[in-house]
């Protein structure tokens, strides 16, 4: 796998924006759920834009996520797969276009040891739900959304394509001291009944 192939793939731990596109993203299945951190089960596609370490990368992403499963797939900006991670309770998997497969505890000890970028899995899933942890700063916009979300030394801000007090942000900007910004936008959420709530 050649290291644009490798770093690109890393992004999807990361996803971003793609720099243009003004529309607003679809959003089908069930209703939106009452609280947006009550999202248990989805699917995002998305474009994304990452800048590390003064290399810049940009592609395609889809996510499902569903309990402690996540698949993410990773495209180049014409749709060429690049690589795909598969993480459970088991551990996570990593295949690239050449069918070669790494495999780590955990999705992020995966992202790491491929490419050290410092975002987390489940910090990003956290974020584009709108969680914020204890001792971070958040701000609301006049719905009562989340807007601006300061963590440690990490900067999130979010842009929505609805005015609808739940909806789920369209953009995602994610900036860190010290050179790393990634842009995600979203172009499909998709609400998915959750594993736990098929037992029901």
């Amino acid at each position: 796998m050649s290291r644009f192939g490798v770093s690109f793939l890393v992004l999807l731990g990361v996803l971003a924006m793609s720099a243009c596109a003004a529309r607003a993203p679809v959003v089908s299945g069930d209703a939106p759920p009452r609280q947006r951190d009550s999202l248990h089960a989805f699917t995002l596609a998305g474009r994304f834009s990452l800048r590390h370490e003064g290399k810049s990368y940009v592609g395609r992403l889809n996510w499902r996520h569903d309990g402690d499963r996540n698949e993410l797939l990773l495209s180049s900006p014409f749709g060429q797969g690049i690589a795909e991670i598969v993480s459970d309770a088991e551990g996570a998997r990593l295949t690239s276009s050449d069918g070669s497969v790494q495999s780590a505890a955990t999705a992020d000890e995966l992202l790491q040891s491929v490419v050290a970028y410092p975002l987390s899995l489940g910090k990003l899933l956290d974020w584009l739900r709108g969680r914020h942890p204890d001792g971070s700063k958040l701000a609301l916009d006049p719905l009562g959304r989340p807007l601006h979300l300061r963590h440690e030394d990490w900067r999130i801000d979010y842009e929505y394509d609805q005015d609808d007090p739940q909806a789920l942000p369209g953009r995602l900007f994610v900036e860190r001291e010290g050179g790393f910004a990634l842009r995600l936008r979203i172009d499909q959420w998709q609400h998915a009944p959750s594993s736990e709530d098929a037992i029901r």
